[in-house]
This record gives C-alpha cells, sequence and structure tokens, in this order.
C-alpha cells in the first residue's frame, strides 16, 4: 500500500538556516516561492533579466542573477522549462553547487534523461505539485492545499527525504497528501499521461468528434457545444466523484451509449498505440526527439502551433466564447 504523508508527519525544522533558490519566476516559480516564504522559510529568486525578475522584485523577494542565487543558496530549486534546465545548469548552477546541498525540480526529466548529471556531494531531489502553479497557490491561501509527489534521486547528506518533505509541507501539499515516488516512475508516467490522454489523446478525440459531426452537415456551432463545451461538465464530475459518479450524474441515454460506444472508440487498436507511445517514452526515443526540436528552433513545434489556429473549431470556439463572458 502506498502511504500519504501528511503535516503530523513532517517537520519544517530541518529546513531551518538553510536558504533556498527558486530559478524561474513564473507559474509555479512564483506559487511556490510565495507559499513557502508564508511558510516561514528564506527564500531568494534566481532570474534572468526580464519580466520574471521585476514580477519577483514587486513581489518583495530578494532577486539576483541565477549564477549568484546559486552560490548562496543551500537548496536549488529549478523551476524554469524542462528544455531551456541543462544550458542553464551547465552554465551557472553546476560549478556553484557545494558540498551537502540539495538540487531540486519539480518535474524528473531532466534527471530521468540525464541531460543533467548532477555531481555525487549533493542531494537531488523533487516536489512535484499535482496542479498549475495558480492552483497551488489559491488552494494554500484558502488554507488547502494542492496534492503532491517527492522523490529522492541522491541522498548524499542521509536526509534527502526529510528536507524533500520539508518541502512539500512549506508549499501546503502535506494539507492534502504527499505521496513518495521515484524519477523515472515520475516522469515516464507523467509524459504518459501528458501525450495520450490529459492534452493529445483529448484535444485529438475532441477534433476528430467535431469534424465527423461537421463532414456529415450539422452546424458547426452545435458540433462545438457537444464534442467541447460540455467536456468541462463532465471532467468536474469525475474529478469530484470519480468514473461511476459522473455515470450516475448523466441522463441512462448517456450512460448507456457512453459504456457501449466508447469502447469501440478507444479498442484495443488504440490501447496499442498507447503502449507504443509509452515504449517511446521508456526507451529515450521520445526525449532524444524533443531534445533534437528543441535545439532545432522548434520548427515542427511552430509549424503545428500555426496551423492549429487556423482549424474551424478554433474560429468557432472563439466566437461562442464570447456569449459566456460576462
Amino acid at each position: 500500500m502506498v502511504r500519504i504523508y501528511y503535516d503530523n508527519d513532517v517537520d519544517l525544522d530541518i529546513l531551518r538556516g538553510k536558504r533556498i533558490a527558486i530559478i524561474g519566476y513564473g507559474n509555479q516559480g512564483s506559487a511556490q516561492a510565495k507559499n513557502m516564504r508564508d511558510s516561514g522559510l528564506d527564500v531568494i529568486i534566481g532570474s534572468r533579466r526580464g519580466e520574471g525578475w521585476e514580477n519577483a522584485e514587486n513581489d518583495g523577494f530578494d532577486v539576483m542573477p541565477i549564477e549568484d542565487a546559486a552560490d548562496e543558496a543551500d537548496i536549488i530549486h529549478i523551476l524554469i522549462p524542462d528544455e531551456v534546465q541543462p544550458q542553464v545548469y551547465e552554465e551557472k548552477i553546476e560549478s556553484n553547487l557545494k558540498d551537502g546541498n540539495a538540487l531540486m525540480f519539480s518535474h524528473g526529466f531532466n534527471i530521468r534523461f540525464k541531460t543533467i548529471v548532477p555531481p555525487d556531494n549533493i542531494d537531488v531531489i523533487m516536489v512535484a505539485p499535482k496542479g498549475p502553479g495558480i492552483l497551488v497557490r489559491k488552494t494554500f491561501l484558502d488554507g488547502f492545499g494542492t496534492p503532491a509527489l517527492i522523490a529522492v534521486e541522491q541522498d548524499y547528506t542521509g536526509k534527502a527525504r526529510e528536507i524533500a518533505l520539508a518541502l512539500a509541507k512549506a508549499i501546503g501539499s502535506t494539507r492534502v497528501g504527499v505521496i513518495e515516488t521515484t524519477f523515472k516512475e515520475e516522469t515516464e508516467t507523467d509524459l504518459f499521461g501528458e501525450q495520450v490522454d490529459l492534452c493529445g489523446g483529448v484535444t485529438e478525440l475532441i477534433k476528430a468528434a467535431f469534424d465527423v459531426l461537421v463532414e456529415a452537415g450539422y452546424q458547426p456551432e452545435l458540433a462545438y457545444f457537444e464534442t467541447l463545451h460540455e467536456l468541462k461538465l463532465i471532467t468536474d464530475l469525475i474529478q469530484e466523484g470519480g468514473l461511476e459518479y459522473m455515470w450516475s450524474c448523466v441522463s441512462n441515454t448517456a450512460e448507456y451509449g457512453g459504456r457501449t460506444r466508447g469502447k469501440i472508440v478507444i479498442d484495443e487498436h488504440v490501447r496499442e498505440n498507447m503502449r507504443r507511445i509509452l515504449r517511446d517514452i521508456q526507451n529515450d526515443k521520445f526525449a532524444t526527439e524533443w531534445i533534437n526540436e528543441y535545439k532545432s528552433g522548434l520548427r515542427n513545434l511552430c509549424r503545428m502551433r500555426e496551423e492549429e489556429k487556423e482549424l474551424l473549431i478554433e474560429k468557432v470556439g472563439a466566437k461562442l466564447r464570447k456569449m459566456f463572458k460576462k
């Protein structure tokens, strides 16, 4: 059975006297930095000059170049995009690491795929909130929290796990529950979920369903409501109470049709495609492809962004969403 850690299981005292450098002040960086500060920790921000730097200063943080923050801190928490991390680590962080420091992440990509290889004399840990930064901050302010995963890749000090749990508590996650995992498990399951379900799978399912209705002669506006707009209502029910709760909240007609026809859409062929995608993640094929895409200037990603802006579902949606603005 998995163990879930709560507030009473964790002591913040292990972080007393330690300085934490948050590298990057975007969505996650700003949320986690503010929560840690509100929990009484000593937090500084490492950033490039620009919007993030200015936002951190306006929020009252001590802001400095990344290399200086890394040099001053005991715990260096890297919260910049995955694809940027290796270069920033190599140029600004690696040479400033000291014996017994902790290098921290909120996603295991660069450790799992060895694009960052830390020295042996530091701890390597992860605290990964299961929600966007805006939710991490909002739930904290509401007296609640966002669940999180923790992981230890390297335990040089013998205290890495306790440090990770304390940092999870500082951002509010032990208020609701923290589960221990590994960098490998977190990375591979996170990428898989994004690709086959949460981001990739669901958007392709929506587009395909919309296109089939429009091709059959139905009005695009009705197709939009039936295949995209109402999806949020359904996922809200699933999040609230699970799959069976959702079924209990829809009509008998919807339940029967969904239970019998859903398996036709997601058949064994689709499941095998999912298994192939998982294999590509496990054997590093996807990581290599993504790293090369970034090095090439994101040519394919930029092309896909431009192409999909022109989809009919996007144009219809932009018009219909104005109906719901106050």
